[in-house]
């Protein structure tokens, strides 16, 4: 059973996240933060995890260690449910449209942590939602579970349709990535032997 349940509480966020990577795309999720719910509920549908979150934060200062810390536990629940990654694809890659944003999100669970993030929002908001969040985001989540994200923008001009692209074809591309190989069942996906 791929799952992982990750508790974190610091000073300024108390998260309890649970997940299982061989899901229907369930979600309960209370962030605190409106528009991360929203994204967080479109991730485990279209990558069919199940998915709670109940999250705590100092959103009266704002939303960014909210978001922040939950790209962290995320991560990390990843990390725990993936264990030595024996027999996962590993990589995974997704070109999504959404209305007249395009965007390109490929992912390899490499154990080496990098983002290159180009998604490119023009808006500083959405309703309350600070757009430069979403790069802390994907920065957090790869840092904890050691993966390479790619996102690249190919078009778009409605921050929310930008955003949301990113974080559907986020889920997509991760489906793939997390998905057993029939083939290599067992193995793990690297000739170094170790992921």
């Amino acid at each position: 059973m791929r799952k992982a349940a990750v508790q974190r509480k610091t000073a300024e966020t108390n998260i309890s996240l649970s997940l299982n990577l061989d899901g229907t795309g369930s979600s309960q999720v209370d962030t605190g933060c409106g528009f991360l719910d929203h994204m967080l509920i479109l991730f485990a549908r279209h990558g069919r995890f199940d998915l709670t979150v109940q999250c705590q934060g100092d959103t009266q200062v704002d939303d960014h260690h909210t978001v922040e810390d939950i790209g962290i536990v995320l991560g990390t629940a990843f990390a725990k449910a993936l264990g030595e990654k024996r027999g996962i694809n590993r990589y995974g890659s997704m070109l999504l449209p959404m209305d007249e944003a395009l965007v390109l999100c490929a992912v390899d669970l490499s154990g080496r942590c990098m983002l290159r993030y180009g998604l490119k929002p023009p808006a500083q908001k959405v309703g309350t939602f600070d757009t430069e969040l979403g790069q802390e985001f994907f920065w957090a989540f790869a840092r904890s579970v050691a993966a390479t994200v790619h996102f690249q923008q190919l078009d778009g001009d409605n921050s929310h349709h930008i955003l949301e692209a990113g974080f559907k074809a986020f889920g997509r591309a991760l489906r793939q990535a997390v998905a057993i190989d029939p083939d290599a069942e067992g193995e793990i996906p690297s000739t170094k032997g170790s992921l």
